[in-house]
Formats: C-alpha cells, structure tokens, sequence
C-alpha cells in the first residue's frame, strides 16, 4: 500500500466525499480571492495575510471534514489521540486566527506586519512542537498510523536537490537565450539595504535565508496546501490508478489558483493564457510531488519542496534573474513547462505508479494490517 488512510477496507473513489471538500476548499479560497479583489487586488496592503491564509484552507477542509464528520478517516475525532490529535486541533485553531488576523488587518492595515509576526511565531511553535513528538520512533508511529508521515530524509534530500538545481537551470537557460536579464541588486533593492556587503556575499546570505531557512519556516503554511491536495484528495484520487488519479488532481490543483491568476499575479498581463499555464504547472508539480510521496512514504515531504520551491523561484527572480515575461521564460513560462513536461515523462516510468490503490485506503502512509486505531497510542513530519 502507499499512503494516506481515508478509510480503510472501502473501495472506490468517494466522489461525494471528494465534492463536499472541494466545495469547502474552493469556497473558502475563492471567498479570500474576492476580499483580495475588493480591497485593491494584488496591491491590497494585507494581500499577504490573506494568501497564507488561502494556502491553508485546503487542509483545514480535508481535516475539518475527516475529524468532524468522517467517521472512517484516520483523523476521526473518535479515534484519534495524543501528539496527532493535539496537532490537526492546533492546525485549524491557527487557520481560524490566520483568517481573523487577515480581517482585522484589513480593518487597521498598520497593525499588519505585527500580526504577520505573531502568526509565524504560531507556526514556528507548532513546527517545533511537532518535531519533538517525532523524535521518538513510538511518536512517529503515532503520527504515521495518523497519514502525517514525515517519510524518509533521504527523498527530502535528493528532491529538494533536484528542485533548486531545476530551478537554478531555468535562470541560467533565461540568461543565455536573452530571455531574462540579470537583476541589478542596487537598483532592486531599498536604498542602505546591503550595507558594506558586497554583492556574492549578499546573494549567499540570501539563498541561505530564502532557499535554507524559508522553507522551515513556511512549512505549516504549505502543509496547509499539501495535506488538502498531496494527502486527502490524492489519497481518493489515486484508486482510478495512479496516473489519472493525479492528472486529475494538477487540473483541479491549477484551477484553484485561476482567481489569482486573473488579478496579475504570477502572470502579469495574461488572464487566459496564464491560467492554462499554471495549469500546465500544477500538473507537472502534482506529478513531482506526488513521486516524492510515493517514495517517501510521507505528507510533509511535499510540503517541504512545495516550500522550498517557492523559496528558490522567489529568490532567482527578485535577486538572481527576472524573467523578460513570465509567460514566455524560462521559469514557470511555457518554456519551463515543456522541460517539467521531459521530467514529468522519466518519472512516470517508474514502477511505483503502477501500485494498485483501489482495493484498500487509496494513499495510505500506513501498510496494510495497520489501522488508524493505532494512533489512540500514541504520532508528521
């Protein structure tokens, strides 16, 4: 068996289930998509409370719905307990005050950077809490028999190698064709922001903060996309075989971005095209990501490199090298499409997606003969 547990010993995809997430999922998004809109769009003061808060409400409907309501979810509130209990009540308790800090910085934009603060304070507390519950193999069980596996180091390594390298590659492809021009540091920056630094050793203090720390420290947030996507929906998914399972998934994944899409962001200028575009994207990622939990045999693996490549896209372009038009370069353009297209083709060759996930709990991280029972003992990361 692969991963996530969404009911054990039940056929079939639930697509009753799979609808109430989406309409929950989408709804909320789509609902902090509108305050963007109304409050100035991508200008708007609070736009980045509001995005993180986005983020996260594709896990906060998939655990909503399986701690409330489904009652042969593994995170059922009548079977779980201890360390994984604590953590999906912590998740939702900090989406709700993700969303109410949104709010009330919207109401008194001043107060905004203070309450983006708190709110990471939160996240780095939950970070760290959950990584002392993993520290010994019975809480790992624990979070594991729960689907909030952590899943083997050595595919965080190796995939998030493979994530900067991809991305590193895009930058120096948009650089020799002309399809990108270097930043200039002075220009791009605020003025006095360097100091006496000089450029390389401000470019590496950069990468190390953006591409070495800024995954670490936005992992809760882009669990909140992961678990949704990687872990509920692909876990129903993937019983129509893995391959359609989660082709289907990217096109539902890109189609929750299309809002943003529409209002400039990632694709400037390109309503219609970009929305096909990140399309494109969200199935190439949703392939990788989903290989990496494959082989992983864990949820926060994905979010991991979900971070990691938003950190590493982030860092090239505002630092490294801008692309001349997002749509056209190398990047996440129709150019590095068709390379994540190539990738896409090699990793589809690999036996594991050949595993039949129908028969048991679709994307179990629990091998069969274990039961979501276990986690009353006592265990993501």
């Amino acid at each position: 068996m692969s991963d996530l547990s969404t009911g054990a010993g039940r056929r079939g995809v639930d697509w009753p289930g799979i609808v109430r997430f989406l309409v929950l999922a989408f709804g909320l998004s789509w609902l902090a998509d509108l305050a963007v809109f109304l409050g100035g769009g991508l200008k708007n003061p609070v736009f980045g409370l509001i995005m993180q808060f986005r983020m996260m409400t594709p896990a906060f409907s998939a655990i909503a719905l399986g701690f409330f309501f489904d009652e042969d979810s593994a995170i059922h509130r009548g079977r779980l307990r201890g360390a994984p209990r604590s953590f999906v009540v912590y998740f939702m308790a900090l989406t709700a005050l993700q969303a109410a800090g949104a709010i009330f910085a919207g109401a008194n934009p001043s107060i905004a950077p203070a309450i983006s603060q708190a709110l990471m304070a939160l996240g780095m507390i939950g970070l760290v809490a959950l990584v002392v519950s993993n520290l010994r193999k019975a809480g790992r069980e624990r979070f594991r028999g729960a689907g909030l596996a952590g899943g083997r180091w050595q595919v965080w390594v190796l995939y998030g190698l493979g994530i900067v390298a991809f991305y590193a590659l895009q930058a120096l492809l948009n650089l020799v064709t002309g399809l990108g021009t270097r930043v200039d540091l002075e220009a791009a920056l605020p003025p006095g922001a360097m100091g006496s630094m000089p450029g390389p050793a401000f470019l590496a203090l950069g990468a190390f903060n953006a591409i070495g720390l800024g995954p670490l420290l936005g992992l809760v947030i882009t669990f909140g996309e992961e678990y949704g996507w990687r872990g509920y929906l692909q876990g129903e998914l993937v019983r129509m075989g893995r391959r359609r399972g989660v082709l289907l998934l990217g096109v539902i994944w890109g189609a929750w971005h299309w809002p943003v899409i529409w209002m400039g962001y990632n694709y400037p200028g390109h309503p219609v095209l970009g929305s096909l575009a990140m399309t494109a994207v969200s199935v190439i990622m949703s392939f990788v990501l989903a290989h990496a939990v494959f082989k992983a045999k864990g949820i926060w693996v994905a979010a991991y490199l979900h971070a990691l490549g938003n950190q590493t896209l982030s860092f090239i372009v505002i630092l490294l090298m801008k692309p001349a038009d997002s749509l056209t370069s190398f990047g996440i353009g129709l150019p590095s499409i068709a390379l994540g297209a190539l990738v896409v083709l090699l990793l589809i060759r690999d036996p594991v997606w050949n595993a039949n996930d129908s028969a048991d709990a679709g994307q179990r991280l629990v091998p069969a003969g274990d039961s979501a029972g276990d986690a009353r003992d006592g265990r993501p990361a």
